[in-house]
């Protein structure tokens, strides 16, 4: 994005769907589809921008977040798991297993990174401090990569993949790492965005081919938009108080897709943001990146 302000846009609703807690959108540019979650009625969606279309699969746990696997499968992080679930079948496999230390924790946001690792943080809303970020490897091998978090969220990767970035959204601050991707450790964290006593939590992340971070608002009513230095671009509006995950999709990856959320909003707050739990579309003047596959 060439100036330091980003240009006026606007949001379009492309799916009435209604979610408690729609999560996790994950663009398939071999199949032109978005996968997505609602992550309290235990669904995987697969919406079809073309047609309109919207199918699920109903699962058997909360499912929180999703990576393209091959052989037409998802990987999907549900409560404590790591499975995989077959598209034509339905059939949902468990690969890996972690016992977390607080009750209550659950798998939260994830992504892979270019090298085909799937990085997965967890939740502990009840233990502040409890949550961690988890790398599993194509060899099934699991990794703790950071503690402390409480709300582990919205991570990426710059794009010249030296730059790693994690949310932990109670903190409402956006972390920066350095990344190596040939051993996949991350070190030397800072704070790259801190939004302060802003009443406001940043959920999920995406990251544009100039390296812009794009974050959904939780509370925000809108995704922010920052340099990859930290500095604020500006903020699209919607029409919902509660956006949960951008991910960029379309044919040339220049739509930003938003999920969002209805859980836990009074009558008077749904009035308000009718469109809660809907998927929403923007028209970007940067393109995303690729969607990276789990074991490359």
């Amino acid at each position: 994005m060439p100036s330091a302000t980003l240009p006026e846009l606007s949001a379009q609703n492309v799916l009435y769907a209604r979610a408690r807690l729609g999560e996790g959108p994950l663009w398939d540019g071999d199949q032109q589809v978005l996968y997505w979650v609602d992550i309290l009625n235990h669904r995987v969606h697969v919406f079809e921008p073309s047609s309109g279309d919207d199918c699920h699969w109903e699962l058997d746990d909360v499912c929180s977040t999703l990576a393209l696997m091959k052989r037409n499968k998802l990987l999907v992080a549900m409560g404590n798991r790591i499975n995989s679930l077959d598209l034509t079948s339905g059939a949902v496999e468990t690969l890996h297993t972690v016992e977390f230390d607080a009750p209550g924790t659950r798998f939260n946001d994830g992504k892979c990174d270019a090298q085909g690792r799937f990085w997965v943080g967890s939740v502990s809303s009840d233990s502040p401090g409890k949550a961690a970020l988890y790398r599993y490897d194509p060899d099934g091998s699991m990794h703790t990569m950071e503690t402390g978090l409480t709300i582990s969220n919205g991570l990426g990767w710059s794009p010249d993949g030296g730059t790693f970035y994690l949310t932990d959204s109670p903190q409402r601050k956006i972390f920066a790492y350095r990344f190596n991707g040939e051993t996949g450790e991350i070190s030397d964290r800072s704070v790259i965005v801190d939004f302060g006593d802003e009443p406001i939590e940043p959920d999920g992340l995406a990251i544009d081919t100039d390296g812009n971070l794009w974050s959904a608002l939780w509370d925000g009513w809108c995704v922010a938009c920052f340099s990859p230095t930290g500095e604020a671009l500006g903020r699209v509006k919607l029409p919902v108080q509660r956006p949960t995950c951008p991910t960029f999709g379309g044919p040339n990856l220049s739509t930003l897709y938003v999920t969002t959320a209805s859980v836990e909003l009074s009558e008077k707050d749904m009035q308000q943001g009718f469109y809660a739990g809907d998927v929403f579309a923007i028209a970007v003047p940067v393109p995303g990146l690729p969607t990276n596959r789990f074991g490359g």
